[in-house]
């Protein structure tokens, strides 16, 4: 692996690390993707993320028939994005559950780890794309009125890239 594609790496696994909430789309039976907001497990992020859900949920019931994913994350006040791809699996192992569980999920499973319809679902990314513009808001407000009136595209406003997960 080259510098470029390890610097691209390590810059989607540090925007992950910081967001916390994905929205994570799966195809349903229509053939169309169905998206929805999930929290990611806090587990380090190393090109695999962890969801925990009731394995009765549409999603799970997506993921049996069609296994591919997009997982987005989004902070708009810092212009940080990613778009992932991947395929995910669904698992009712209890130690599984354990491993990703948060105190945050009482609220979804009151009855704890050991809630008969508790899965986690990983999804094993393949590629992602990131954008992130660190040079702050203003610079990225000024480059679009600047387009505005010039009515020129604007120019660079932050980093761009694509790279293989797997």
């Amino acid at each position: 692996m080259d510098q470029h594609e390890e610097h691209a790496r390590t810059k989607v696994m540090e925007i992950v690390k910081e967001l916390n909430i994905a929205m994570l789309s799966t195809r349903g039976p229509d053939g169309k993707f169905h998206s929805r907001p999930m929290a990611v497990s806090d587990a380090e992020f190393k090109g695999k993320l962890y969801f925990l859900t009731d394995v009765r949920s549409g999603k799970t019931h997506d993921l049996e028939t069609d296994s591919e994913t997009i997982v987005t994350f989004s902070d708009a006040k810092a212009q940080k994005y990613v778009a992932m791809r991947g395929r995910g699996t669904i698992t009712t192992d209890k130690t599984a559950v354990r491993d990703h569980w948060t105190p945050s999920a009482k609220a979804w499973f009151p009855k704890g780890v050991e809630d008969p319809d508790i899965a986690v679902i990983t999804v094993d990314i393949e590629d992602a794309e990131y954008w992130d513009a660190p040079s702050g808001k203003i610079v990225v407000l000024y480059a679009y009125a600047k387009a505005v009136v010039t009515g020129h595209k604007p120019g660079n406003v932050g980093e761009h890239e694509r790279v293989s997960m797997s």
